[in-house]
């Protein structure tokens, strides 16, 4: 217990309220009052104090830390956060699940976001990416139906294990995703205790103009380490806010959760003719054809004062790209582009940047202006350009759009241009034959099976045995015996 007096509670104007506990009336046991002010205030501000979830990455948790660079990789890219070993840059890191909403329990089958604000000296570089290197459709104009398949259905209001088939047997490049999701990489056992990948292929610039493709592969330095299929539901019941807790508590004890960044690198000529096409968001460059290369060190060392000013409005957006990183033409990552800034002027204000989680560290000089809770203005400065008046300009030599690549062709609504090995059910199946011990096998297909026996309609579950022969005849197989359609 303290002596010290609490501050004079006050109205959201800063001027002293009436009272904590007792509304206006005309005397003990009459009517309220409209004049109550204070009263209509907290009234009206609860009403509103939600903004609308994220239709997608709705639960989650983050927290604040640095990156440390420590090799140099200017021979790659001239991005200023990235210049010599040893500089470190602020960041906000939001872990998420993709289809539960505000409420949903955090342990259960699903990939987990895992996106990174990094507050530069030029602006502010967003990398959104998933703990995943891959994802279920590579074009953007799918993302909606795939979302809308794990979502609730318009009639129960319910998930629908019979949607998810129907979409994923219908699209067979999300057989790689759905095989991660189905092992137990899909129920990871903590946010500390799995990687993030910026999965998209981005572009690297250096100081010369020469140009690289890379990925980006956060290694957890706490080791990987999943739930059980069982582990999880019973995880579900006992704390459904289980990784929010054991985050908070991690950084708390000062257990600072780390992740090291190791990156692909790909000579720009070289996607021309790679045996498959490197844009494609469903598959992984092999490290024997790319091995990773060590750059530098996330970690996590202080816990969001408040929940939802910097958890729930933070808001990241893949375009936000700073000086000697570009996009590529990864079609998913060109169409996130435009949705991710879109979604965030929609859900929290066309001034959302202003925010302070959102806001860069380096200084703002833009045109923009007005919009509602804008507060921060350029006084009398000129407000279009070019203006005669001192106004800020831009410079393109320095700071233009970073080099492109050349395409040429007609305008046409079509699949990536076939490479040599554009196959969809290569990697999953080198996954299932190569890289998953004989227990993630095992579990591998009891989770499929069990998820496959809930509510799955016999056309569909037929669809479903033949994508997983696909995968590996073997697997199918399996498949096949354990929901009783078994040779």
């Amino acid at each position: 217990m303290t002596d010290r007096r609490p501050p004079i509670t006050t109205t959201d104007a800063g001027i002293p309220a009436p009272s904590d506990e007792f509304s206006l009336s005309v005397g003990p046991n009459g009517p309220l009052l409209l004049q109550d002010h204070y009263l209509i205030q907290k009234m009206a501000q609860f009403n509103r104090e939600r903004v609308p979830e994220r239709v997608v990455h709705a639960k989650g948790g983050g927290a604040h830390g640095f990156f440390e660079v420590t090799e140099d990789v200017t021979p790659w890219t001239k991005a200023a956060f990235l210049g010599q070993p040893g500089h470190r840059t602020p960041v906000f890191v939001r872990f998420s699940t993709v289809a539960g909403e505000l409420g949903s329990a955090d342990t259960v089958r699903d990939p987990r976001g895992f996106a990174i604000k990094f507050y530069t000296e030029e602006g502010n570089y967003d990398l959104v990416g998933n703990n995943t290197p891959v994802f279920f459709v590579r074009d953007p104009s799918k993302f909606q139906d795939f979302i809308h398949s794990q979502k609730r259905m318009p009639d129960t209001n319910r998930r629908s294990n019979n949607a998810q088939w129907d979409f994923w047997t219908l699209s067979p490049e999300s057989a790689h995703q759905v095989t991660i999701l189905m092992s137990d990489r899909g129920t990871p056992r903590t946010w500390r205790n799995m990687n993030g990948y910026g999965s998209h292929t981005f572009m690297w610039v250096n100081a010369a103009g020469e140009k690289f493709w890379v990925k980006y592969h956060f290694k957890t330095e706490q080791g990987i380490d999943n739930f059980t299929d069982a582990e999880a539901r019973a995880m579900t019941a006992e704390d459904p806010d289980f990784h929010l807790r054991d985050l908070w508590q991690a950084i708390e004890r000062g257990d600072h959760p780390a992740w090291r960044l190791e990156m692909q690198i790909m000579p720009f000529e070289a996607a021309a003719d790679y045996r498959f096409n490197p844009f494609d968001l469903t598959k992984v460059w092999p490290h024997e054809d790319y091995p990773p290369v060590t750059v530098g060190r996330l970690v996590l060392d202080r816990n969001p004062e408040n929940y939802f000013a910097e958890v729930e409005q933070a808001a990241f957006e893949p375009a936000n790209m700073v000086p000697g990183i570009g996009p590529s033409p990864d079609k998913m990552l060109l169409g996130r582009l435009f949705s991710y800034p879109d979604t965030h002027r929609y859900r929290i204000g066309t001034n959302y940047q202003q925010l302070p989680i959102n806001a860069p560290q380096a200084a703002v000089h833009s045109y923009n202006k007005d919009g509602a809770m804008r507060y921060r203005h350029n006084g009398d400065q000129p407000v279009y350009a070019p203006n005669s008046f001192g106004g800020p300009q831009a410079d393109p030599e320095r700071y233009g759009e970073p080099a492109g690549w050349e395409v040429a062709g007609e305008i046409i609504r079509s699949a990536y241009q076939p490479h040599r090995e554009d196959d969809d059910f290569i990697q999953p199946g080198m996954l299932w034959r190569e890289v998953l011990s004989e227990r993630d096998r095992d579990h591998l297909v009891a989770n499929i099976v069990g998820h496959l026996r809930d509510g799955v309609e016999p056309a569909i579950l037929e669809r479903a045995i033949e994508y997983w022969r696909r995968v590996d005849p073997g697997l199918g197989e399996r498949v096949a015996a354990g929901v009783g359609r078994g040779a």
